[in-house]
């Protein structure tokens, strides 16, 4: 079986779901992904439970920590029992925090978020981010890897640059990943699956496209077959 490189956004409004799609895609993918509104109604019961209802799979856990070095530290070492593969920080707390983390969770790949994809490059400018998104992603993946990051998360319309700046040695995660013709819903930077990896994304995060159809575990065979086949060829 060859697992393709997604990551399952279980963004459900309450647990039993969140299970049922874990359940369902976990044949199919390499990673599911626990985000902040699955965790904060559920706590460490829905890590634990999503990792055995997907078969397993890696455990994606975006809780995108953000505050002093300290509490970071503390908040980091407060979801070390449940071992997740990943946990995200934002890059914009600087090196120092993402290195807190880094230390306080050894064995987790802590993954350093650049810019949301919601985001726009009126909305950097209006935060007084400096702009455009490219160039604010790189700058922000640069500062992470600094403090110790073995993963970044950008969009599609980055993932390229990122990868010029930061080598070959980081795992680079991108969430905003639309097959053609799908919704954007609260995206605004995006791009396809087989764009992405071929612009030297690791990790694809897909929620909607898998979690929103019909039958779930139909959209996540196919999705991962079309990008395994991209792979391949």
């Amino acid at each position: 079986m060859s697992l393709a490189p997604v990551a399952v956004a279980l963004d459900a409004p309450d647990l039993e779901t969140a299970l049922g799609w874990a359940a369902a895609a976990g044949p199919h993918v390499s990673t599911v992904k626990v985000g902040l509104e699955l965790y904060l109604r559920h706590g460490a019961d829905a890590v634990r439970q999503v990792r055995e209802a997907s078969g397993g799979r890696d455990v994606f856990l975006d809780l995108k920590l953000h505050d002093i070095p300290n509490t970071v530290a503390g908040a980091a070492r407060s979801v070390a029992e449940l071992a997740p593969d990943y946990l995200t920080v934002h890059a914009s707390g600087g090196a120092d925090m993402v290195r807190a983390a880094a230390e306080a969770l050894p064995h987790t790949t802590i993954v350093g978020v650049t810019v949301l994809t919601s985001m726009t490059d009126d909305d950097l400018a209006a935060i007084g981010m400096q702009g455009p998104s490219r160039d604010a992603a790189r700058r922000l993946a640069a500062v992470a890897v600094q403090g110790g990051a073995r993963a970044l998360v950008c969009s599609p319309r980055e993932v390229a640059d990122v990868r010029r700046e930061v080598g070959a040695g980081v795992t680079l995660i991108t969430p905003g990943v639309r097959p053609v013709g799908a919704d954007l819903g609260d995206q605004s930077r995006v791009g396809t699956p087989e764009q992405a990896l071929a612009d030297g994304a690791d990790l694809l995060v897909i929620g909607r496209p898998i979690t929103g159809a019909p039958d779930v575990a139909a959209a996540a065979e196919r999705i991962a077959a079309g990008i395994n086949r991209s792979r391949a060829s």
